[in-house]
């Protein structure tokens, strides 16, 4: 599976949230999220544009990796999401296993993240209200695909954005935007 997503800078949470409820979205309590991202042993993740992480959300976590993009305005990309055993510790032993193989930890993104189920031109979407510490708030939309569904993917999630009034997409990860908040 792909996912399909597109990034924008949020100013009004509330004003966003109204139009998404319009909309029959239906938002979760806001979590706080903490990624650890690793670089590889023999390749530069950051040139080949590729991610592996560990995600930890209250007790779940989470190894993500994400392929490279493949388009020039969203961030669509092979993604493989796998759940690990819940637990602060399971996650440094996970972390532990993934230095042991050669990855080294390169930065920590924390973010509180509130989600917003939404059926849109008949698909589910997430969008996702992130509070991004040292980075800013920005909103998140975006669905899943296969390989034969991602330009009609890319095509409702640009409606949804105009629909929504969003402008000024972002298709860097927050891992890329720490260094410029700095």
């Amino acid at each position: 599976m792909y996912e399909v997503e597109q990034k924008f800078p949020l100013t009004d949470a509330a004003a966003l949230l109204a139009k998404l409820a319009a909309l029959g979205g239906v938002p979760d309590e806001a979590k706080e999220q903490v990624d650890c991202y690793y670089a590889h042993p023999a390749r530069d993740f950051a040139t080949t544009d590729e991610a592996l992480r560990i995600r930890r959300v209250e007790a779940l976590n989470f190894i993500t990796y994400k392929g490279p993009k493949l388009d020039p305005t969203t961030k669509t990309r092979r993604e493989i999401d796998l759940p690990l055993p819940p637990g602060a510790q399971a996650a440094i032993e996970y972390g532990g296993l993934l230095e042991a193989l050669g990855f080294r930890p390169v930065a920590e993104v924390r973010k509180r993240r509130r989600r917003i189920a939404l059926q849109w031109q008949g698909r589910q979407v997430e969008a996702a209200i992130d509070d991004v510490q040292g980075v800013g708030r920005f909103v998140e939309l975006e669905m899943l695909a296969d390989e034969t569904g991602l330009e009609a993917a890319r095509a409702a999630l640009a409606a949804l954005a105009r629909e929504l009034g969003l402008s000024g997409g972002e298709r860097r990860g927050y891992l890329e935007m720490l260094p410029a908040a700095k």
